[in-house]
């Protein structure tokens, strides 16, 4: 999946939280319907087998509940995206990343092979982002504990596709990276900083010291340095590690594929931290060295989020529904693409009671056209609204009104766009407004199951709302401008 991702620290973000958050994208051509489910200890599976590998793993006897993202059309497997488990630990997967010929070469992908002419048995793939969720997520009680299960599972089955990880807890987030077939690496985000991730390998920095000693913010396979060291992946001149210069890929593609999302993300967060345009800009959509973390000069919110996760190039020459004729117009990959089919915004609240720090922030379709809500992750069932996804058109769930929003209003753009900023900021201001009802509420009434339904199906009824009165006036103003029209009329 082609993705875009951002870590929020919880000295970065608006509240102490942590904030993990991915828009999870088809491929080029693919619109992949999805719905939010949560899964019962009882539901989840013992022995778990893959579609697309064909790999059996047995699977722990004590899992927890956690809600996911799977795919509706299950041909090719779960898909279980991003989600948050009974222990308030939120996961999403994953990030597709890049990497480069030597680390192929030297640790290969462990891919499928059926039964053949020349091979008479069947030889299983390794562990891919159709698995990931199921089989790491309900197993989990920390954010590292994320790493050290998704990594001994890496380093046992191997991976046939290279990814990048993320998991949040009340305290920290960990980002992991997939290195070939068996390896990986991850590192703590600091708590001051914020993560941006296109879909390219992203750490450039690591404490090999610390990573097989005390582990603190380095974590890696048990066996990357020697793959470093055997098959000269690193590239630093001055003594240095950059993993991103070992481990990931340098092809002309990402310098319109991924760097410009980067270089757009730091703009908006660090506006006067760099030179971002212009002549002797620190850095430009084109530079491989934008930093993997920094520090923001505000504090990041939801809202932030959700804008930067929606964006296009608003603000620069790049921007496709500018109506200035430039050359350059929509010659970068947006981060708000055509084809998102959710974005997941998961949000660990510390100073909340642990029944209902967690909100799972949701989203479907393109982002640059859809609204954000929040839901208490702690339930029991899913508000009908949000899990009832068909893979035909049907009005009647939040995937396919905010798919056919953004169908309409992006060749209306110019027509339309207002529609879609008031209904995203008034969604969002209702949104805030439920939750903090019942946070509040919840001081009085401990019964925490009852509650978070009612809370959750108070933001669909809500949601359902908003969106149909919105999809009504696009309607109306596009209809009204259909080419075939005339003003002389029948009546």
């Amino acid at each position: 999946m082609a993705c875009t991702t951002i870590l929020v620290g919880k000295k970065a973000s608006y509240d102490g939280s942590t904030i993990i958050a991915r828009n999870d994208d088809s491929p080029s051509g693919v619109f992949c319907a999805k719905k939010l489910v949560v899964i019962d200890q009882a539901k989840q599976p013992r022995k778990y087998k893959s579609k697309i590998a064909h790999l059996e793993i047995e699977l722990p006897n004590n899992p927890l509940k956690y809600t996911c993202m799977p795919s509706v059309d299950t041909s090719e497997g779960i898909w279980g995206a991003a989600g948050i488990n009974s222990e308030n630990v939120g996961m999403t997967a994953t990030e597709t990343i890049t990497s480069n010929p030597r680390v192929m070469g030297a640790d290969p992908l462990v891919v499928y092979k059926p039964r053949s002419k020349g091979n008479n048995k069947e030889i299983a793939g390794g562990i891919g982002e159709e698995d990931l969720v199921v089989i790491t997520l309900p197993y989990i009680h920390s954010a590292k504990e994320g790493v050290i299960r998704l990594g001994s599972l890496l380093e046992k089955y191997g991976t046939y596709e290279s990814n990048g990880i993320a998991f949040n807890d009340k305290d920290e987030i960990w980002w992991l990276e997939s290195i070939g077939g068996h390896n990986w690496i991850a590192r703590r985000v600091k708590d001051e900083e914020y993560v941006m991730m296109p879909n390219q390998f992203g750490l450039d920095r690591f404490d090999f010291n610390d990573a097989y000693g005390e582990q603190k913010e380095n974590m890696c396979s048990k066996g990357l340095k020697d793959l470093v060291k055997d098959n000269f992946l690193d590239l630093s001149i001055e003594g240095e590690f950059n993993p991103r210069l070992a481990f990931g890929s340098h092809e002309d593609s990402d310098h319109v594929y991924n760097t410009p999302r980067a270089w757009y993300m730091g703009r908006y967060f660090n506006p006067h931290t760099f030179k971002w345009d212009g002549e002797n800009s620190d850095y430009n959509p084109l530079s491989d060295n934008i930093p993997w973390s920094l520090t923001p000069e505000h504090k990041i919110t939801i809202e932030d989020v959700k804008y930067i996760l929606s964006s296009y190039y608003q603000g620069t020459k790049y921007n496709p529904y500018s109506k200035v004729n430039d050359p350059e117009k929509g010659i970068y990959r947006p981060i708000g693409i055509s084809r998102t089919s959710f974005l997941a915004v998961l949000q660990i609240r510390p100073y909340m009671p642990k029944e209902i720090s967690a909100l799972e922030w949701v989203a479907y379709g393109s982002n640059a056209f859809n609204a954000l809500v929040p839901l208490y992750s702690n339930m029991n069932e899913v508000p009908v609204y949000f899990t009832n996804t068909t893979n035909m058109v049907n009005t009647n769930n939040f995937y396919w009104s905010s798919r056919l929003l953004g169908a309409l209003v992006d060749p209306h753009f110019n027509l339309t766009s207002i529609f879609i900023e008031r209904y995203t900021g008034l969604v969002s201001n209702y949104g805030h407004e439920i939750i903090n009802k019942y946070d509040k509420e919840y001081k009085n009434n401990k019964d925490a199951a009852s509650l978070i339904k009612k809370a959750n199906e108070e933001v669909e009824k809500m949601i359902i709302k908003e969106t149909n009165k919105t999809l009504d006036k696009v309607l109306y103003t596009v209809s009204c401008n259909m080419k075939n029209g005339y003003n002389r009329s029948d009546n």
